[in-house]
């Protein structure tokens, strides 16, 4: 699927981590191996959050109520970074997106 331009003014995209890739869970971070390419990403507490949120498919809109019951961030700022970091993982291929109403 093409990217949107901005992930999360479309509610009704549907999120969910690739099968092409392995993870381990390193002290509340997490470790994730392209097996395509064979490169390392790292992601933070909150990115590790969101990570193991969405191993099964999850919208834009269920990530953003997730993780401000979770954590004290403004709601603003908090669409803003979830839209980065899904944008960052869908561009190196790590997530898959698709458009939940075509599902």
């Amino acid at each position: 699927m093409k990217m949107p331009t901005k992930l999360s003014s479309s509610e009704s995209l549907s999120v969910v981590a690739s099968r092409e890739q392995i993870c381990s869970d390193l002290q509340g971070e997490v470790v994730i191996l392209d097996i395509k390419s064979g490169a390392y990403y790292g992601l933070n507490q909150v990115g590790a959050s969101i990570w193991n949120f969405i191993q099964s498919p999850k919208t834009v809109q269920e990530i953003e109520d997730a993780i401000l019951a979770e954590y004290q961030v403004d709601a603003e700022v908090c669409k803003r970074d979830i839209s980065a970091l899904l944008e960052d993982l869908a561009a190196k291929g790590l997530i898959e997106i698709n458009n939940e109403a075509s599902a």
